[in-house]
């Protein structure tokens, strides 16, 4: 027997439609590349999403072609998101981060027939353009007399004379739920960036899901500040939910640095706010310099890589914010797990708490997650069996783009390439990469363990683990660290900090000083360049 309940699918459009009717005096505010502060409301951002549907209708780019942005978080790329998937072609937001020829490759493989980007990366596009033949229209997002005129780009328009003569009504189709709506490159893959195709309704399940209370909990009461990119993984997918919630939004632009976003912070009463670790440590670290405090900002989801527990912790005790650390991936939309506590915590100490914080939190329902060994068999979920993690559910990665890589799945589950142990009410600790653990005389040792310690010192800014090959225990660990400004710490201070923190065998042989750890487009640590950087190295008594 078949309910009886009406088949409407789910759209983004239906989104911005919402937020428009039921939130459209709630304010967007953005800080434009240009420096100044641009405000407007949902109202607002729904009128000129539909110029845009327009102005693509008017290119003719046929439904389901590829429109692609390089572009900071903004109220202009805020109106991409709806005006390109709504009328049913594919957002491709593209992290212009990455190298010019990753870039061009990115374009070229999505195939991409219109490219808009900030003033900020039009060197990028000023040396790869003739590299992709296939752009019809590059859009610069600025005024019409803020358009460059020494790029050298043909068909290029300023976005406000591309959308201005545009009518401000758009009758949205009714397309199909799983119809592509946006896509992603991850970079986290071997060989070129691979394209992770999103639909329609694993966007809106997924908006649905990142609201809940366990989750990032948003509401119209909020104030939301992403700093987390819109072109990393559509900023865990926050403009969708504010839209599906009708929270206030303020976009940081390119402005990152601690004190641009403190005053952010400040001037909007903001109240929640998403970044990755590295951001934050420059906030905090403005903070810490300025003896400032928070005067409305409640709580941060925390995610993209390991957040340390002494970041934690200061975010808690010091400043009064609830962190809520985060897992997922690009192949996840991305949410797989965030952490809160659950009732029975509540009567815990502070220190037990911060050790169920410092997790990476249970699965968001929609998520469902198992660990395996090297043999594939499932193991316990008992917080202490450690094995590979795989996931699925309506908002993970089947196959990438084209095909690319072939049939990433296992019996259908995604191999997230993480090593992990999960606790019987489903908290998850991810111990490590499974590229990045170190295996000394037959036994594990997490990098992510020896960094988090190292992070703890309060001279050590950032900290990066990695095996050295030992002629007698195949790996030992050494600690890579940069040293805050100012600051001290010799290698002996920094190895006895260790001591009574993990067990003896794991405390890494030696400590190397450098002045930065190379990052990647998403601010994620790149191990493999900092091998290559210190190639020369050996260990003590090697």
């Amino acid at each position: 027997m078949q309910g009886q309940m009406q088949e409407r699918p789910l759209l983004i459009s239906q989104l911005i439609d919402f937020a428009e009717r039921f939130h459209g005096d709630g304010e967007i505010v953005s800080r434009r590349v240009e420096g100044d502060i641009h405000r407007y409301t949902y109202a607002d951002a729904a009128l000129r999403s539909r110029q845009v549907a327009n102005a693509l209708d008017r290119l003719s780019v046929p439904i389901g072609e590829r429109v692609g942005t390089l572009a900071w978080n903004g109220y202009r790329h805020f109106e991409l998101y709806y005006g390109v998937s709504g009328s049913g072609r594919v957002l491709h937001t593209i992290n212009p981060r990455l190298h010019p020829e990753q870039v061009a490759w990115i374009i070229n493989h999505a195939e991409d027939e219109v490219v808009c980007f900030d003033l900020t990366f039009a060197p990028i596009l000023k040396a790869i353009h003739t590299h992709c033949p296939k752009v019809r229209q590059w859009v610069a997002l600025c005024d019409a007399d803020a358009l460059p005129s020494d790029t050298g780009i043909p068909n290029l328009i300023s976005y406000e004379s591309w959308i201005a003569g545009e009518a401000t009504t758009y009758a949205w189709p009714e397309l199909d739920e799983s119809v592509a709506a946006c896509l992603c490159y991850t970079s986290g893959t071997t060989g070129n960036p691979k394209g992770v195709l999103y639909s329609h309704r694993s966007s809106v399940l997924h908006a649905y899901a990142a609201a809940m209370p366990d989750v990032m909990c948003l509401s119209a009461k909020d104030s939301v500040l992403p700093v987390v990119p819109m072109f990393h993984v559509n900023a865990w997918g926050i403009p969708y939910t504010a839209a599906a919630t009708g929270c206030k939004l303020v976009f940081p632009g390119p402005a990152l640095d601690g004190k641009s976003i403190y005053e952010l912070l400040e001037a909007e009463k903001v109240t929640f706010a998403a970044g990755v670790p590295t951001v934050w440590q420059m906030l905090l670290g403005h903070l810490q310099q300025n003896n400032l405090r928070f005067s409305t900002l409640q709580r941060t989801v925390i995610g993209g890589s390991a957040c340390p527990p002494a970041m934690i912790r200061m975010f808690k005790d010091t400043y009064g914010v609830t962190v809520l650390h985060a897992w997922g991936m690009t192949e996840m939309s991305p949410l797989g797990t965030l952490c809160t506590l659950k009732n029975k915590h509540l009567s815990l100490s502070a220190d037990e708490q911060l050790k169920i914080l410092c997790t990476q939190g249970r699965p968001v329902f929609g998520v469902s997650m198992k660990i395996v060994d090297d043999e594939g068999r499932e193991l316990p979920h008992d917080g202490k069996a450690q094995g590979e993690l795989l996931v699925s559910g309506p908002w993970i990665v089947r196959s990438y783009f084209k095909g690319e890589g072939g049939d990433p799945l296992i019996d259908g589950w995604f191999p997230t390439g993480d090593v992990a142990t999960i606790d019987a009410d489903g908290y998850l600790h991810i111990t490590d990469r499974s590229k990045d653990v170190i295996k000394s005389g037959g036994e594990w040792i997490s990098s992510i363990d020896v960094e988090n310690i190292a992070m703890a010192h309060p001279a050590i800014a950032m900290a990066a683990c990695i095996g050295m090959r030992h002629p007698k225990w195949d790996e030992r660990p050494i600690v890579v660290v940069v040293k805050k400004p100012g600051a001290d710490v010799a290698r002996e201070e920094l190895l006895k900090f260790y001591e009574g923190r993990i067990a003896k065998w794991q405390i890494p042989d030696d400590v190397v000083f450098v002045d930065a750890i190379p990052l990647g487009a998403t601010g994620k640590m790149q191990k493999v360049k900092l091998r290559e950087e210190i190639a020369g190295y050996t260990l003590p008594g090697l």
